[in-house]
């Protein structure tokens, strides 16, 4: 019977839709963190009368004929890419990211990743790095001896020592765009790597066309909206209790003919 099937296959989409909100719900409060929202396609039908099948030497056909569906099937989990509320945070190098890019980081195997978390720390050399201890690129170091930093909306990072009344340029945070943000691979801690699906990065500064702005002090929260999480949750549930319905439907019809004399 086919709705054993059906109704399995609807249980597993939802199983994996709850799974999906519940991880949204999880990083609600994790920086630079974008909602995801799991998408579902039909399967293959079965062709019992085909659409269009001539019904007489006449020349009529069928207009609609049946077509049966063979349940639901997971077509991706995309990724919601809007601003996320600013936080005002006062760490000096706290930055948030306002409009498209992100920041490029640099991996310990050499390779480039990619984050909208901007909560950075100085490493024991004064370097910018994430809280993993990854150089921000480019690598940007501090002087121990600086009494003050501040953060361009350029991403022009100065640096003020005594003594001097001009501050001091340490470099410039640099940035990437893609074609194809959701095509970005996710490696957890925040980071992203370049797919082919997303196609190549796109580097320059804050504030040139295509990029956004910088704002030091604040850092970009998460993009999930809690009371629709929750409204999507219950929606899921009901779904699963409904899918899981009509494959107890479908096995009283097959308890209903095995108990035929």
């Amino acid at each position: 019977m086919r709705a054993l099937s059906i109704g399995a296959s609807g249980m597993m989409a939802q199983q994996l839709n709850v799974e999906t909100i519940s991880n949204n719900i999880a990083n609600m409060s994790t920086t630079g963190y974008k909602r995801e929202r799991a998408e579902f396609q039909d399967l293959l039908y079965q062709q019992e009368r085909r659409v269009g099948s001539p019904t007489s030497d006449s020349g009529t056909e069928l207009p609609s004929g049946v077509q049966l569906g063979l349940g639901v099937k997971t077509a991706a989990i995309s990724r919601d890419n809007e601003q996320g509320p600013l936080q005002k945070t006062d760490n000096k190098l706290d930055v948030a990211m306002q409009g498209a890019g992100y920041f490029t980081v640099q991996l310990p195997n050499g390779d480039t990743a990619y984050t909208r978390a901007g909560f950075f720390q100085l490493a024991s050399d004064g370097t910018i790095v994430t809280p993993d201890g990854y150089p921000v690129q480019p690598n940007i170091v501090v002087p121990a001896n600086a009494k003050d930093v501040t953060i361009s909306g350029a991403g022009e990072v100065f640096a003020y020592f005594d003594g001097q009344v001009a501050p001091q340029n340490l470099g410039q945070f640099e940035l990437a765009t893609f074609v194809n943000t959701n095509g970005l691979e996710q490696l957890g801690n925040s980071l992203m790597k370049e797919t082919t699906a997303s196609g190549p990065a796109t580097v320059g500064v804050a504030g040139s066309p295509g990029f956004g702005t910088m704002l030091q002090g604040y850092l970009e929260g998460s993009n999930v909206n809690v009371v629709s999480e929750i409204t999507n949750l219950i929606q899921a549930q009901r779904a699963y209790e409904m899918n899981s319905k009509s494959i107890d439907t479908a096995d009283q019809m097959l308890q209903t003919i095995t108990q035929l004399r």
